[in-house]
């Protein structure tokens, strides 16, 4: 079935849960009945440099705190950005999906930032997989951030038949130069999502955040991609805004029948490359299952 698919750039207030809660149920009832999923970006509940606020905002996806969410999600399905608190005390930067009032998935970001600006190691800890979010309105693969700039994540979701990626974000602005339009951090972060698109025939929806923070800015472009690498809808600038869209399963079962990489992919050629590079896959393996036990 088709699903109407909602991309919302937002402006968190750092560290203030319960402004960026109204935000987030506010941003919910405006698509209510007009839309089946809000995508929310990186963080999107607590602000991006959390730092020595961390412990403060981190919450378990079925806090109270988030009642009011999870109750939307019984007519509106819900993926938005939170600092998650596991039961073991560590803290994730985590993408939670709610659906019919439940909390049905929760990804970890795997690929954490530690250059530049960024030292997200010192505030979370890593995630170690990918998982796809299996919906009612599809199957859907969680992105955050930096993961997406790492081969094996989105192809992690394109070997698991996900229908559509979605990619949140929050993206210093950056590259502002003569004779182009936009920012070179958008035009950059819309390059690699157009080849995500295109190689992975798959819908992209891609949530990215705007506003300042500790003297950064965030570049915003939030858009959604089609399987044939097109941007079918986008937030212009860098303010607050939805952008719509409808992920047509016949457009993507068309994309797939001209081009079917899927069909055609050798995933046993790659495991055999990893079994040379990393000896010891075998027992990280184990230890992964392990820890998801």
């Amino acid at each position: 079935m088709d699903c109407r698919l909602v991309v919302a750039q937002t402006n968190p207030k750092l560290g203030d849960l319960a402004a960026n809660l109204q935000e987030h149920l506010a941003r919910v009832d405006e698509v209510a009945g007009s839309a089946e999923l809000v995508l929310f970006p990186e963080l999107s509940l607590t602000g991006y440099f959390v730092k020595d606020l961390v412990e403060e905002v981190a919450l378990r996806p079925d806090d109270a705190l988030l009642a009011p969410l999870v109750e939307r999600s019984r007519k509106t399905s819900i993926a938005f950005g939170l600092a998650e608190r596991a039961r073991d005390g560590r803290i994730y930067n985590s993408l939670a999906f709610l659906e019919d009032g439940r909390v049905l998935g929760v990804h970890r970001k795997v690929h954490l930032v530690n250059y530049g600006l960024f030292d997200e190691s010192r505030d979370f800890a890593p995630g170690e997989g990918f998982r796809t979010f299996e919906s009612k309105h599809g199957r859907f693969g969680p992105l955050v951030c930096e993961d997406a700039w790492h081969t094996p994540s989105a192809y992690s979701h394109f070997l698991d038949g996900a229908d559509a990626l979605l990619v949140a974000a929050a993206s210093p602005a950056r590259g502002v130069e003569a004779g182009q339009t936009g920012l070179g951090s958008t035009r950059a972060w819309h390059l690699i999502l157009r080849n995500a698109a295109l190689l992975y025939r798959t819908w992209v929806g891609f949530a990215s955040r705007v506003g300042w923070e500790d003297g950064v800015g965030f570049s915003g472009g939030s858009a959604v991609f089609t399987p044939e690498a097109e941007v079918c809808a986008e937030v212009p600038g860098l303010e607050p805004g939805l952008a719509r869209a409808t992920i047509d399963p016949a457009l993507l079962r068309r994309a797939r029948a001209a081009l079917p990489l899927r069909r055609d992919e050798k995933p046993w050629i790659l495991a055999a490359g990893l079994a040379r590079h990393v000896p010891l896959l075998e027992a990280a393996q184990k230890e992964h299952a392990r820890r998801e036990a």
